[in-house]
């Protein structure tokens, strides 16, 4: 039996931008469902916008990052897999080859927060002299980590120490 072949940085950067595209929607009516339990006594204001108070937002924020979480652990682990990896043609598997636990895909979905972290980190220490805009650039980090990688894994896939392989086809005449 042949081992599965590792994906190329294109195919693994497409699935990533179709995750994302449907990590957002998922977010969204995730919001839509929330903000009204969470802010109950402006449902009925619908001539003006009401910014939540802060705590509010903090706890949207954290039942977001949950949901979030929630759904990448259970689609990495025990061998499932999303929608745009099935699509990509696209397989999780641990640096031995195995199907990541949930443990795993847990701390793979932490480690994805590392650009984003960064960027947000660097935006609050340049903002205060201007430059707060090149802090952008951060939240790709964790992808430009290919570029440099001596396996082209993206960071949280280093960290984890998972990979995306190409599943090898099982020929049905044989």
């Amino acid at each position: 039996m042949t081992a599965p072949a590792p994906a190329g940085l294109a195919r693994r950067l497409g699935a990533a931008v179709y995750e994302a595209l449907l990590l957002v929607a998922l977010l969204f009516v995730a919001s839509f469902a929330l903000l009204p339990l969470l802010t109950p006594g402006h449902a009925g204001a619908a001539t003006s916008l009401v910014i939540p108070e802060l705590a509010v937002r903090v706890m949207l924020f954290c039942a977001l990052f949950s949901i979030a979480a929630a759904y990448c652990v259970w689609c990495w682990s025990d061998g499932r897999r999303t929608l745009p990896m099935k699509t990509w043609r696209l397989t999780l598997v641990t640096a031995q080859g195995a199907t990541p636990t949930p443990r795993r895909a847990l701390a793979r979905y932490f480690a994805a927060w590392t650009g984003p972290a960064l960027a947000l980190a660097a935006y609050v220490a340049l903002r205060p002299v201007g430059l707060g805009a090149y802090a952008l650039w951060l939240v790709a980090f964790n992808f430009l980590w290919a570029l440099i990688d001596r396996d082209r894994l993206f960071l949280h896939d280093r960290i984890a120490g998972t990979r995306l392989v190409v599943p090898v086809r099982q020929d049905s005449t044989a």
